[in-house]
């Protein structure tokens, strides 16, 4: 009995390992081919989140979620081309949040509450950060986006790896038990010394920029994965889906990234 849950943990930590990095490979290729691969990829994420979203939020009706991906879809779209030379042609998606107004006033159910907070959370979670990818690629660089990438992964494995050695004490047991401060604070370490060593060596990267996004990746990192770990306690779910083989769904490999890249870019325009 003992060989055969080794063999399904070691089964289970391949196939997670092998889509991990597809995804990877999928997300640098994305970001350094070309604007309308990095667009292309952001409203992906956009429309499968928010489809998972609409499941996390237990909405049933078929009009409310398609809806809510009209809306989402359409502000990213907006944004985003508007900022890529298109505005004339999709600012008219602008008006689009008086979406669930008007489908909340001719709804059976009369519940506009789990309508604007489905409609809306959609554009704040998904919306906005996925236009603020396709803006730093735009007007830093790709490997600017690239680098955010890689310092909220080096977040989230070594807070992993520390948390897996030295965690006690948990970091928000009603949300997340398997979270630990030991594991935040290993997490926060090995990011900084990562890139402070990686702006020592890069010219294009100061050092005041590099700590600040270290900072802010870090915590606003942890947070966005703290937030979409209460959406699915809340709906009570393990993952918010199973698109990618091992990790879950969308909302669940790209939560921290949606949650600390609006920040990011403003903390980058603040500097600018």
């Amino acid at each position: 009995m003992g060989g055969f849950f080794y063999f399904c943990s070691m089964k289970e930590l391949l196939v997670r390992t092998l889509s991990g990095a597809v995804l990877v490979a999928v997300i640098v290729a994305c970001i350094f081919i070309s604007p309308w691969s990095c667009w292309a990829l952001a409203l992906f994420i956009v429309a499968i989140g928010t489809f998972e979203l609409s499941r996390l939020m237990h909405l049933k009706s078929r009009w409310q979620v398609l809806c809510g991906e009209l809306l989402a879809m359409g502000a990213f779209a907006a944004a985003s081309l508007g900022m890529l030379g298109n505005g004339p042609v999709f600012s008219w998606l602008l008006l689009l949040p008086m979406l669930p107004f008007l489908l909340a006033l001719f709804s059976r159910t009369d519940d506009f509450k789990s309508i604007a907070a489905y409609d809306f959370g959609s554009v704040a979670l998904l919306s906005l950060p996925c236009y603020f990818m396709v803006w730093l690629r735009e007007i830093h660089s790709p490997k600017m986006l690239l680098l955010v990438f890689i310092l909220l992964w080096a977040n989230d494995t070594f807070a992993y790896l520390t948390g897996r050695l030295l965690g006690k004490h948990k970091l928000c047991v009603r949300i997340s038990p398997g979270k630990t401060i030991e594991g935040s604070i290993g997490g926060l370490v090995f990011t900084l010394l990562g890139i402070v060593v990686y702006s020592h060596f890069a010219d294009w990267l100061p050092m005041k920029v590099a700590i600040g996004m270290g900072l802010i990746a870090v915590v606003f990192g942890t947070l966005g994965d703290l937030c979409e770990s209460m959406l699915k306690r809340q709906a009570g779910v393990k993952d918010s889906g199973r698109l990618i083989p091992g990790h879950g769904g969308i909302l669940d490999r790209f939560d921290s990234v949606l949650f600390s890249m609006p920040f990011i870019c403003v903390y980058l325009m603040m500097l600018s």
